[in-house]
């Protein structure tokens, strides 16, 4: 029976270097590719990271019905195709959606048997270090993200299982003993 995994946690908290850690780890897990109005980041390539829509285009497909989850994070609207995440299911494959809270919330509501995983940073100070060292925002924007992510923090306990990224193997392991239960 192919599963469903829902990973969120704060920006800059590991989730996606946990997520793709995990990806090579564990071939029978397939990513589901979200789509963003946000511009690509550099080395992000259409398709792989995100599929990059106009607003016009992404508020289109939401207002047809065709997004199992949406969200409008940090001024830019996200979304998961539910097409792309049934399509991978019927193969028989496990999926992994690497998400917002929001997000994991509207899906929990529509697809309720699966397994809420929330990353979490050490500490706030950790977080915004991790945030400052990765050189793609100005002061303002990290500390956006930052009050952000404390926000975000406050719905851990609405995920299945919560992992404090402060060792990433240790991260990982604990992730991927979720997923080859």
């Amino acid at each position: 029976m192919s599963r469903l995994f829902v990973v969120s946690g704060p920006s800059g908290a590991g989730k996606s270097s946990l997520c793709t850690a995990l990806l090579k780890d564990c071939p029978q897990l397939k990513l589901s590719i979200s789509c963003t109005t946000r511009v690509p980041r550099p080395g992000e390539r259409d398709g792989c990271e995100y599929h990059f829509l106009n607003a016009e285009s992404f508020e289109k497909q939401r207002d047809a019905g065709a997004f199992l989850e949406w969200a409008n994070v940090h001024g830019y609207f996200y979304g998961t195709r539910q097409s792309d995440v049934l399509a991978v299911l019927e193969q028989g494959d496990d999926v992994l959606l690497e998400i917002d809270w929001q997000g994991a919330a509207q899906v929990a509501k529509k697809m309720p048997d699966l397994t809420r995983i929330f990353i979490l940073p050490p500490s706030i100070e950790s977080l915004r270090e991790r945030l400052m060292a990765r050189g793609q925002d100005d002061a303002e924007v990290i500390e956006r993200r930052i009050a952000a992510a404390e926000a975000e923090m406050s719905h851990a306990d609405e995920a299945h299982h919560k992992i404090v990224n402060d060792d990433f193997d240790a991260a990982l392991q604990k992730i991927r003993l979720l997923v080859e239960k």
